[in-house]
């Protein structure tokens, strides 16, 4: 059954007689029978004793408007919210860790600021399962660190990072070959992290000798043992270590021959219905993206 069948059947419970209905509502008259014909069809009953030129409710329609009318009512303003607040909803989405604990919290506070009626259910995770959760449709956009070629997802450039090499050793010089670092403890993103991933990818011309002394899933972490430990370096997003370079805790190491960038990426389903919320989103978030 339609809403509008369901809406003119409340209103001939009001108004039983069809012509004058007809006359309120502008429609015509046989559009409104047969819209009550339909509906009566679909429950399989007569709702209306017809008497001459009035419809007349009888049992089985008094009862079926006193079990739907409330239920009629939230639908019809659930119709209107939609019609009238197009930006309101709620999505799901990823984001990689670089990108999720430094750039979007404040674009995500700032864009809920702006509109009512939205919730943003946002996961932390690597850019591989990200990708996964997307081509799956449990998510309705991601915001990884690595291009992803899959033939179902969309892919979207939003920015420019900066991977560096940081210590906490300050008698090293500021730009150094990377033969001259391989008697560090080498600490690097867990697999599948896009921090990782662009790293190896851009210096494997250069060397394949490179020996990872650790994994490291969190920032906080890897921060913590670069200050306590002065043989331990790492790769990592420039904007991840902005504060502690800006307060000298960490130190920068230029390679020389090496400069390592990358994009950040978002990616949606090929199908995915793109709503007004959907796209209002993105492009803020597109607009607002920084790594400064």
């Amino acid at each position: 059954m339609t809403l509008k069948e369901l809406e003119l059947f409340y209103a001939l419970c009001e108004n039983p007689h069809v012509s004058k209905l007809s006359r309120k509502l502008e429609l015509s008259q046989s559009a409104i029978s047969l819209a009550i014909k339909s509906l009566e069809k679909k429950l399989e009953e007569p709702l209306f004793d017809r008497l001459g030129k009035k419809l007349v409710l009888n049992e089985r329609g008094r009862i079926f408007k006193e079990k739907t009318y409330a239920n009629f009512l939230s639908l019809r303003d659930a119709e209107s919210f939609f019609k009238e607040a197009k930006i309101s909803g709620i999505l799901n989405i990823a984001s990689s860790k670089t990108i999720g604990n430094f750039i979007l919290p404040q674009i995500i506070f700032d864009y809920l600021s702006m509109y009512k009626n939205i919730s943003i259910n946002k996961e932390i995770t690597n850019s591989a399962r990200i990708i996964q959760m997307v081509k799956e449709g449990m998510l309705d956009m991601g915001f990884i660190e690595i291009k992803c070629d899959d033939s179902l997802l969309i892919n979207e450039v939003m920015g420019e990072d900066d991977l560096i090499i940081v210590s906490s050793d300050n008698s090293l010089a500021d730009e150094l070959y990377l033969d001259e670092l391989f008697s560090k403890k080498w600490i690097l993103r867990e697999k599948g992290s896009g921090t990782r991933d662009v790293f190896l990818k851009d210096i494997a011309d250069v060397t394949t000798n490179l020996d990872v002394f650790m994994e490291y899933s969190d920032f906080q972490e890897i921060k913590t043992l670069l200050g306590k430990n002065s043989d331990i370096i790492t790769c990592i997003s420039k904007v991840a270590v902005l504060k502690e370079l800006k307060s000298k805790q960490l130190k920068e190491i230029k390679l020389k021959n090496i400069t390592i960038k990358r994009n950040f990426y978002c990616i949606y389903h090929k199908q995915k219905y793109q709503s007004t919320l959907f796209d209002s989103f993105k492009t803020y978030v597109e607009k607002n993206f920084s790594v400064a």
